[in-house]
């Protein structure tokens, strides 16, 4: 089954995750969405993206720690880079992207979200959040420039150091999300958002957003590499294995 189900509304494409239930990241679903991403940037007749899920209980749940876990460094390492290298990828393409959050955006899930151009959040207790923390890691270093940029130093700093999760309500107010939307609604709307904003002027809105972008993606290069390294280093630390075991029987 593929991990991504891509559909084409009046010049829109909608890519919904379709990894099970929830969704968990593994290499194979960045893989499949890095070269659909792809696509779209080179698609003249593809004017935005709209992400979101294949159900309605989990946008996404985050990376797939069981998957994850029993990788040697190495391995770990090259996902550790790909999954970065989508959201660079995401945040950066030059086309208007919407997230339709129909279900819980949890940790990575949360990431891929906050590397769209805006937020759609369905009404009831959909839950979203950075835990990162309680996972004994760090946020990874490009979402964290990403939200700091998008929500200010200081409701970043809260977010991230807490590890909460949060309602639509609250989300919207926090200015993580756009709009909190009826579930049936959610999709429609957030084609009709795409289409507007490219409607005016392809061309125009790419060199909006590539302003827009462009400092954030460098302040992201100048120190990927150094910190991708930290995160490696502290993924097999015996405190994070620990909670990350922990995680797992969750899972």
């Amino acid at each position: 089954m593929n991990t991504l189900q891509l559909e084409h509304h009046d010049h829109i494409a909608i890519a919904k995750l379709n990894r099970g239930v929830t969704n968990a990241i593994n290499l194979e679903l960045i893989k499949e969405l890095s070269g659909t991403l792809q696509k779209i940037k080179d698609d003249p007749d593809t004017n935005g993206l709209v992400l979101t899920s294949s159900n309605e209980k989990f946008f996404s749940i985050g990376l797939d720690i069981p998957w994850l876990f029993p990788l040697s460094r190495g391995d770990f390492t090259s996902f550790y880079k790909a999954f970065n290298r989508l959201c660079i990828d995401l945040f950066t393409l030059p086309k208007p992207t919407l997230a339709a959050i129909t279900g819980h955006a949890i940790a990575g899930g949360c990431i891929l979200a906050l590397c769209c151009d805006y937020r759609f959040i369905s009404e009831g207790r959909k839950l979203m959040g950075l835990n990162e923390i309680k996972l004994g890691v760090p946020v990874p270093y490009p979402a964290d420039c990403i939200l700091r940029n998008l929500v200010g130093f200081r409701m970043a700093r809260d977010i991230m150091d807490t590890g909460e999760f949060y309602q639509g309500k609250e989300l919207l107010k926090m200015g993580i999300v756009d709009d909190v939307s009826p579930p049936d609604q959610m999709l429609a709307m957030s084609v009709e958002k795409a289409q507007s904003l490219s409607g005016a002027s392809p061309q125009a809105f790419a060199m909006i957003k590539r302003s827009r972008v462009e400092r954030v993606k460098a302040e992201i290069l100048a120190h990927l590499q150094e910190r991708e390294q930290l995160f490696v280093d502290r993924w097999y630390s015996s405190e994070a294995r620990g909670r990350l075991k922990e995680a797992m029987e969750r899972f």
